[in-house]
């Protein structure tokens, strides 16, 4: 069975799960995994490339329900925070990426999409299934994590990027 189908598998299992409760998919204040990410055209990216921003990371899926819901949601926090020095990077965990294609066709969106077929960002940040996402400091500690989806979920990335925003602009300067 291959790395993207096992977690498919997982990733039900684990929505399942996420209905009764939504433990963090990974111990606050780790440091976030450097996993390689791959953009529309193959082009690689680090993710401590973006050091230095602060960085909502959602792994998810186009055959995900809750994830069609919450990507145009995405964009939206993309296209508010982006001039403030956050981006916003949907990975996709599609096996195939004509899947992913079709999905990314019906959404008018200006967020990085990065894919990952073989859901090895998936794997380096523990998560359990899909969606998933990671809100990482500018010092690329992870801050905060979530599994699932509900409907305070907006509110929620909200709070906690509006939270490290005050945290990055009140830190004292190096320099």
């Amino acid at each position: 069975m291959s790395a993207a189908r096992r977690f498919s598998v997982m990733a039900v299992i684990a929505l399942v799960a996420c209905a009764v409760s939504h433990p963090p998919v990974h111990a606050a204040d780790d440091p976030a995994p450097n996993v390689e990410l791959r953009g529309p055209k193959g082009q690689r990216q680090r993710l401590a490339d973006f050091r230095g921003k602060i960085v909502l990371l959602k792994i998810w899926a186009s055959w995900c329900p809750d994830c069609k819901v919450l990507f145009p949601q995405l964009d939206r926090l993309s296209r508010e925070f982006k001039p403030r020095g956050v981006e916003v990077i949907a990975v996709n965990v599609d096996e195939h990426r004509k899947d992913a294609d079709a999905f990314l066709k019906t959404q008018s969106h200006k967020l990085r999409v990065m894919f990952d077929p073989g859901a090895r960002v998936a794997d380096a940040f523990g998560a359990r299934g899909v969606p998933a996402s990671y809100l990482i400091d500018a010092r690329g500690m992870i801050r905060f994590a979530h599994e699932g989806w509900d409907e305070t979920a907006d509110a929620t990335y909200r709070r906690e990027i509006m939270s490290l925003l005050a945290e990055w602009r009140d830190a004292p300067n190096p320099n």
